[in-house]
């Protein structure tokens, strides 16, 4: 065989397309499917006394599970490239729905904040949707314009601060923290891995930590939060409940746990039990072996989208998957340290596990991109 045929081959095996990455969607349903079980076994006795029926929370799950697979496979089965050249009217589009939600009449409220739109009883949080929308800008930005960063251009810094900035304050004001600090580390680390100037870390993050001094300052609750955090027990029964009751649930759970549909926190102890808080009722009912097991399900999901970002072909793709990946492991992780009492409480869910109808569409729309992105992986680089 001449030398040329040899090399002409070893290109087409390098860049041979791969099948989708098995493992995403293994650790999905297997993820949707323990939430499905703990949102009933959390959330039945608030469902029968609320609702008359222990499973009105469950099946209200499950019919979004079902949505959100439909979404799942759109984002399967749409060419990931597509996302790119629409950016443009995404934020557009979410600036215009974010700006809605803060107009009564409009927006719907609920709990004190103002982030759902929506009618006839199907609401969809609009900050949720920006999680995605924002992660695909700032990928297509760094795919038009790292070079550019790279050589410390401060336009092209300013430009993305501005208009996330934008689309953070807009969701600050709904009220709706937790999403606000997710979308900006998500921002932050793509920023850094697209090769941000080092001259230019320290004012952002001086202008993050700004930022987020004065949403705190703005709304006294949420510094009561902070402080509750550095000592939950000093008001047990006040700011400091809800991690108070995630201690003792953990500490009822031990090693292997009382057992499925046996805890007790969550009988009106346990606020929240089936959202922001569900996986306290995972480390009761399942113990430390079943809150280990979560979080090494969300590690593995966190290996294999870095392992989808580094062998995609093109850098939209990589920086694409790399934000999806952050986007839902970042936010299992802020939740699991909240609950863990390692973080201060942010009101965000666990993904595919915390009910929640808009945070579980996105997740699942944005995993079936991110298994999309997979199928353009080289053979070589998927190996990994």
């Amino acid at each position: 065989m001449s030398r040329a045929a040899s090399d002409s081959g070893s290109t087409r095996a390098r860049g041979k397309m791969m099948p989708v990455d098995p493992w995403i969607p293994a650790i999905t349903v297997t993820l949707l499917a323990v939430g499905l079980v703990m949102i009933y076994s959390a959330s039945a006795p608030r469902a029968m006394s609320t609702y008359g029926s222990s499973w009105h929370f469950a099946m209200r799950q499950l019919m979004w599970a079902g949505i959100g697979l439909c979404g799942l496979l759109l984002g399967l089965l749409i060419n990931y490239r597509l996302w790119k050249p629409a950016v443009p009217l995404m934020m557009l589009g979410i600036l215009v729905a974010l700006a809605a939600t803060l107009v009564p009449g409009i927006g719907i409220s609920a709990g004190g904040a103002r982030r759902w739109l929506g009618a006839g009883g199907f609401n969809i949080q609009a900050s949720e949707l920006a999680k995605f929308v924002c992660a695909a800008y700032i990928a297509a930005y760094l795919t038009n314009h790292g070079a550019a960063l790279r050589r410390c251009k401060v336009v092209t810094v300013v430009r993305p601060v501005l208009v996330l900035g934008t689309v953070l304050a807009l969701i600050v004001a709904e009220p709706d923290l937790g999403n606000a600090v997710a979308i900006a580390a998500v921002a932050g680390c793509l920023l850094f891995v697209g090769g941000i100037g080092w001259r230019f870390v320290l004012p952002l993050v001086l202008l993050a930590v700004g930022a987020f001094a004065f949403a705190v300052w703005l709304e006294p609750y949420r510094l009561t939060r902070l402080t509750s955090y550095l000592d939950p027990w000093a008001d047990a029964t006040g700011s400091g409940f809800q991690v108070v009751q995630s201690f003792l649930a953990f500490g009822s759970g031990g090693i292997t746990g009382v057992g499925l549909g046996e805890g007790r926190q969550k009988l009106f102890f346990l606020p929240e039990p089936h959202t922001d808080f569900i996986y306290a009722v995972i480390g009761e009912e399942l113990g430390l072996i079943g809150a280990l097991g979560i979080l090494f399900l969300f590690l593995l999901f966190a290996w294999r989208g870095l392992v989808i970002s580094r062998s995609a072909q093109e850098p939209f793709g990589r920086y694409l998957a790399l934000a999806l990946t952050l986007m839902i492991v970042l936010q299992a992780l802020i939740n699991m340290g909240v609950a863990v009492g390692v973080l201060p409480n942010k009101g965000l869910p666990l993904p595919f596990v915390s009910y929640g109808g808009s945070a579980l569409l996105v997740s699942l729309f944005a995993t079936g991109v991110l298994i999309n992105i997979s199928k353009g992986r080289s053979g070589r680089a998927a190996a990994a």
